[in-house]
């Protein structure tokens, strides 16, 4: 798993790096860009949003959301992504910070439309991807949505197969999600698979802690 200097890295290539894996469905990028495309049409299914992007990276999903009148909050681990960000949307309230250590204080003091997270969340192994999606359901305003775009399956054998024709590209510190084990915590998660290794998973407001 890469630390913060390991972000910092790749940030400038990020974007360049993603596309190749798309352009070749490949493993773990294979329809990145309809899944962003997804997220972004739903988003803007509500004018001026306020929007919380959760590892917003190089801000590619969030500088169009920027760019057409939605409030953008953020949170991402890396400074010279948050650095690349910035320059793109540059009145939003970005905020660097670890994301698996929980939210920055003045994230906590909001309430938003979405909270999205697009290939950022399968960093966490699974309880504490549980306990930070119940904290996200807290900050949503009535009617709100999680959307999480991301290396994502309906099962556990789908993953297994996808981990088969990866072989040596499978990233063994990834904690990928698999949506019918999320509905064992959250049981009215909805997923909505985009490729054969992505997906949207979503969840709203009146979800029933368990």
């Amino acid at each position: 798993m890469l630390d913060q200097n390991g972000f910092d890295f790749w940030a400038d290539g990020y974007d360049k790096a993603v596309g190749l894996s798309d352009a070749d469905n490949a493993y773990p990028f294979a329809g990145y860009k309809d899944v962003l495309g997804t997220v972004y049409r739903i988003v803007m299914a509500k004018p001026k949003a306020m929007v919380l992007d959760v590892g917003f990276g190089t801000g590619t999903l969030t500088a169009k959301l920027y760019e057409t009148g939605c409030t953008i909050y953020g949170q991402d681990f890396s400074a010279r992504m948050m650095e690349l960000a910035s320059e793109k949307m540059p009145e939003a309230h970005l905020y660097q910070g670890d994301f698996a250590q929980g939210l920055v204080d003045p994230l906590l003091r909001q309430t938003y439309d979405f909270i999205v997270a697009t290939y950022a969340m399968h960093h966490l192994p699974d309880e504490q991807k549980n306990r930070f999606l119940r904290v996200l359901q807290g900050l949503l305003k009535p009617g709100g949505q999680i959307l999480i775009g991301d290396v994502a399956f309906e099962t556990r054998e789908q993953l297994e197969q996808c981990r088969r024709d990866a072989g040596n590209e499978w990233d063994e510190d990834e904690f990928y999600f698999v949506a019918d084990e999320l509905r064992k915590v959250f049981p009215t998660l909805t997923f909505t698979k985009i490729s054969c290794c992505a997906g949207i998973l979503s969840l709203n407001r009146t979800e029933t802690f368990c």
